[in-house]
């Protein structure tokens, strides 16, 4: 059997959850739109994988880092780094993650880029 999922939501949206791991699609939102907060999960990795259009990953580890990224390429943001990622209108990710991944084991900031820059 083949399920197929597709995304119509915008932000977030889980599509598959499965023995230990879930998949995802991140669409353009408000959150997505620009670095107003990061955060951080402090149990799993997080996997990212663009689809379509344009994103970049930011890290912060007492430095601002942005990561443009690209089409086929994987993109794992390791267990307890701040992160936020930015999408275009178009953009279209894949998200891969621990099932267990929730608000419990994820801390955030209010994060603004102009004052990290200082």
């Amino acid at each position: 059997m083949i399920e197929i999922f597709e995304s119509r939501e915008q932000g977030f949206s889980t599509k598959v959850v499965y023995d230990g791991w879930k998949a995802a699609f991140i669409t353009y939102s408000p959150q997505y739109d620009e670095l107003k907060e990061m955060k951080r999960h402090m149990e799993t990795d997080e996997v990212f994988a663009l689809l379509s259009g344009s994103a970049t990953a930011f890290t912060f580890d007492g430095t601002l880092h942005e990561t443009p990224m690209e089409p086929k390429k994987l993109y794992n943001i390791k267990k307890g780094t701040w992160h936020h990622v930015k999408v275009s209108p178009d953009a279209l990710l894949l998200v891969v993650e621990n099932s267990n991944t929730t608000k419990e084991n994820t801390e955030r900031m209010d994060f603004y880029a102009d004052s990290s820059r200082n």
